[in-house]
């Protein structure tokens, strides 16, 4: 049996808090993960990955001017000698560096499938092939063998690396980088190489140039995708202070397209360029989505017609309808206009700082003029050494005779050198050159040769010497490698800046935007106040039309709406009062009356409510919505959630709500809020279940106190397993009917009186029985006059509440809705 070590023994046992080697253990992996791993050197603007693949690159002679190889073999190599991590890493790195519209100058040059702006994946690394492109290839390693920069070992000590390539334009500004680190990121937008050359020979000339000046040669980030930044208040943020966020919107232009057959040309919205890092197709799919649910309004098409010669997709109008205002619902609900947060976060001197633009400037210049002195330095050692060589030659050479009697005396090679050294006074070097010198060099022409070479190399060395010691004739050589680049890789600029444009206001957002397609200015006139009516369907729209202008609902049957939708209230208001919309993820928003766009007579919808509301709505439900009463003092909110949680607000609350909307209630679990009710001092709750129980209680403060805005809220009544809330009704006497229907469409009036009162949190009373195990209550409501059944198929079946016959507890009541196989209710809607 081998003899077990004993590792505990004294003296091998270093205690050792634990909170001290938790920090020290974290601050060492949280180190090597920002310097080793996800934020750029400000020196070349390259992650370790990167670096690692260029320079494996640069190894295997993968020059624009040789074959492409194989990605698989570029992969393996830097896998094998520089980069020991997982090999689709390393290749999805390589990938970015490929693509056109990741990178705003590509650093590698492809051929086959490397992707595509609608996020379709690349193509297997032993399917595609790749070289360097040009600008990599001249800009970032063509210095690399002149001792310009610093190698270390790599991670097995077998090969050499490079701490930072030679970088000759500022790369982390060219093409911009993107990562996430322990506790900080960083993310810097790309720019234009022609302004970033402008900006870098301004300061060398001036470095106390002010921010004005420099930002006018660098007016802000030029995406490989094209777009429009709006505004520039963004940009001089970021640039000022390494932090701030800029507007960018896709381009976007009306066109007259011809329609199918025998129909008119139609009026489309054509977008031609997406902001930067937008995935067209899954763009596309969100305006079907939207459109689908109703959320946006006006579109009667939506195709991509994009080829090899650039982006288009076609959004083909409805007939009347403003392209101005279907683009500002594109640009609130979708991803075609966005926000890019600009972090300027780099590694300065091995520590991340959050560096200005003059700061990330300066230190481009600080490392290319240190990288010029390596250069130079080593060239001016080559020369001197080859002068010495050539120097030694020509004196060989112009005593040749005694030089060949030299060597035809001497017994060896040895001893030829030594007496060489001695006769001529020649070192070592020299000596050794001249005894490996071929017989060829010994013809006059070649002879000429050496000294054009010698007068060439003493030449070098003087404007080497100069270079080196003269700070101004540096620079100016730095100038002059810059403008040659500039020459030979600069472009135009592909994102538009619109700051010509005047700022509208937002009333969704509050913020200060631009005007989609043409200058607009803000209104001088404030508009009077006038009467309106709201009219709000059950699919979550809203019409706006003057009080003289509303049509009787009665008089057209169902006011115009389809059997799939139909107006559930209508509503008096002036257009200086605030619309309250609540949402399913409890938040509440406001919505100024004269906001909401006015529609004609022949509109039969009107307008998505949740479009009105801001970009962070998009993807919520309303729940309800109702005029912010004139004395809210007196009048309180009762939320109910599907969960069985009920809440009491004070209205109060609303007063100094902002257009970012409040939080009304918190959640647990998957809960979302069911409905809303407005309710007074006194009035009777009465609340059903989906099992078909009912529980009424008092609006009190002991049954029910009013709780503040965060508060999660209080158990309704108690649920059985799989048992849900469907919803609630507000009473202002016990003589009041409820409406009850089940998912099988029948239905039966309960008279508020018949039902036991009881607690908040009791289990309730059954107040209706069903005919099947499967069926189940669908929804309560005020009996009225009218009610509306929705079913799983998106059919509105509108009913009188007169035909339903008042029961009481026991029974299921009679059938009132004829549905279809697979159909059942889903909700009920009181009309008003």
């Amino acid at each position: 049996m081998a003899k077990q070590l004993n590792l505990l023994s004294k003296g091998q046992v270093i205690p050792t808090a634990l909170h001290t080697e938790m920090q020290r253990s974290y601050l060492e992996y949280a180190m090597s993960v920002i310097v080793g791993r996800a934020l750029p050197d400000v020196r070349d603007g390259l992650k370790p990955v990167h670096r690692r693949i260029l320079y494996a690159m640069h190894e295997l002679g993968l020059t624009p001017d040789r074959p492409y190889r194989k990605c698989a073999r570029v992969v393996g190599d830097v896998l094998g000698k520089y980069h020991p991590h997982g090999d689709q890493a390393v290749y999805d790195a390589l990938v970015r560096l490929v693509q056109d519209f990741s990178s705003r100058y590509p650093l590698l040059a492809g051929h086959g499938n490397f992707g595509s702006v609608d996020n379709d994946p690349p193509a297997a690394m032993r399917y595609t092939e790749t070289r360097l492109a040009p600008i990599s290839h001249e800009a970032l390693l063509a210095e690399i063998g002149e001792e310009t920069i610093e190698f270390i070992s790599n991670f097995d000590n077998s090969q050499q690396e490079p701490v930072v390539l030679p970088a000759q334009l500022p790369l982390l500004l060219l093409n911009g980088c993107t990562g996430i680190a322990v506790g900080m990121a960083t993310n810097i937008p790309p720019h234009n190489l022609g302004e970033l050359v402008d900006g870098l020979i301004a300061l060398i000339d001036q470095p106390e140039l002010t921010d004005e000046k420099l930002f006018e040669l660098i007016p802000g980030p030029d995406f490989p995708t094209g777009g429009e930044i709006i505004g520039t208040a963004g940009i001089r943020e970021a640039y000022s202070t390494g932090r701030g966020s800029m507007t960018l919107r896709g381009v976007a232009q009306v066109e007259e397209v011809p329609g199918g057959r025998g129909s008119k040309r139609r009026t489309a919205i054509v977008i031609t360029e997406l902001p930067f890092q937008v995935n067209k197709a899954g763009w596309i799919e969100k305006v079907a989505e939207l459109v689908n649910q109703g959320r946006l309004e006006g579109i009667a098409d939506i195709r991509d017609e994009s080829d090899r010669t650039g982006m288009r997709v076609v959004i083909e109008l409805k007939r009347d309808n403003n392209p101005q205002d279907v683009l500002q619902h594109l640009y609130h609900q979708t991803a075609l206009q966005m926000n890019f947060g600009a972090i300027l976060l780099a590694i300065v001197d091995g520590q991340p700082r959050q560096l200005s633009l003059r700061q990330l400037l300066q230190e481009f210049l600080k490392f290319r003029e240190e990288t010029l002195n390596r250069r130079y330095t080593h060239q001016l050692h080559q020369a001197e050494s080859r002068v010495h060589i050539v120097s030694g030659l020509l004196r060989a050479l112009s005593q040749l005779d005694d030089v060949i009697a030299i060597l035809r005396q001497a017994s060896d090679g040895s001893s030829a050198k030594i007496t060489l050294q001695s006769r001529f006074d020649l070192t070592e070097a020299q000596a050794d050159a001249i005894l490996s010198m071929p017989l060829r060099r010994l013809t006059s022409l070649e002879q000429e040769n050496l000294k054009k070479e010698f007068a060439s190399l003493n030449a070098q060395i003087q404007e080497l010497q100069k270079l080196l010691n003269d700070r101004r004739e540096l620079l100016k050589a730095l100038k002059k490698d810059l403008r040659s680049l500039k020459r030979k890789f600069s472009d135009v600029r592909r994102t538009k800046l619109a700051q010509n444009l005047q700022p509208i206001e937002n009333k969704k957002t509050g913020e200060k935007q631009k005007s989609p397609l043409k200058p607009q200015a803000l209104p001088l006139n404030v508009h009077p106040v006038e009467e309106v009516v709201l009219e709000f369907t059950q699919r979550g729209y809203v019409k706006r039309s003057a009080n003289g202008q509303r049509a009787s609902r009665k008089s057209k049957g169902e006011n115009g709406n389809s059997e799939y939708d139909c107006v559930i209230q209508t509503q008096a208001a002036k257009s200086d009062q605030t619309l309250l919309v609540l949402t399913s993820s409890g938040k509440v928003y406001p919505v100024q009356v004269g906001e909401i766009p006015a529609s004609g007579r022949g509109e039969k919808r009107g307008n998505p409510l949740i479009g009105l509301l801001p970009n962070s709505a998009a993807a919520e439900t309303v729940v309800s919505q109702f005029l912010l009463p004139e004395d809210p003092e007196t009048t309180q909110l009762v939320l109910l959630t599907k969960l069985g949680r009920i809440k009491r607000l004070a209205m109060t609350e609303f007063l100094s709500i902002t257009n970012r909307g409040l939080t009304v209630i918190k959640f647990k679990d998957d809960d979302e809020l069911l409905s809303v009710l407005v309710v007074q001092p006194d009035q009777n709750l009465v609340l059903a279940t989906i099992g078909g129980r009912l529980l009424r209680f008092p609006v009190n403060d002991e049954q029910l106190p009013i709780m503040g805005r965060t508060a999660v809220g209080l158990q309704a009544l108690r649920l059985r397993k799989q048992e849900k809330l469907v919803g609630g009704v507000a009473l202002d006497n016990l003589g009041d009917n409820v409406l009850l229907v089940s998912q099988s469409g029948a239905a039966k009036r309960v008279s508020a009186s018949t039902l036991r009162q009881g607690n908040r949190g009791d289990i309730g009373t059954q107040a209706m029985q069903f005919m099947s195990k499967s069926d189940a209550l669908a929804g309560m409501v005020l009996a009225t006059d009218e009610a509306a059944l929705v079913t799983n198929m998106q059919r509105v079946v509108r009913m009188s509440i007169d035909q339903v016959m008042v029961r009481g507890k026991d029974g299921a009541g009679n059938r009132i809705a004829e549905l279809n196989p697979g159909e059942k209710v889903i909700e009920v809607v009181a009309i008003e």
